[in-house]
């Protein structure tokens, strides 16, 4: 997966496309502290529950999204951010297709 290049202007929501069914990825810088990737989820589909070691910031870029932090439903749309913290069971669900723009940064 490519990243892009530095010191280029990127239109987020118009860099990833929907796929019918389907859920697609795009890296858009990634280093030894952590990655921004782009994804784009159409209604329907989603991430089954999982945890990451690190904390994970979603910004819905466009629709909408159920995130489920600890079993807790959060209804998300286009504007609306969340922090999923490290070690705790998350899920997404896409409840119309979305967009997110997802910030990883490594802590101790």
């Amino acid at each position: 997966m490519d990243t892009y290049e530095k010191a280029t202007v990127i239109a987020l929501e118009a860099s990833v496309d929907y796929t019918p069914g389907g859920v697609v990825s795009k890296q858009v810088t990634k280093n030894e502290v952590g990655n921004i990737t782009l994804f784009s989820f159409d209604k329907g589909q989603g991430l089954t529950e999982h945890t990451a070691n690190f904390d994970a910031f979603v910004q819905i870029l466009d629709g909408e999204a159920e995130i489920r932090i600890d079993g807790q439903p959060y209804n998300l749309k286009r504007g609306d951010c969340i922090i999923m913290p490290a070690g705790h069971p998350h899920a997404l669900y896409a409840t119309e297709r979305f967009k997110m723009l997802l910030t990883m940064i490594r802590g101790k």
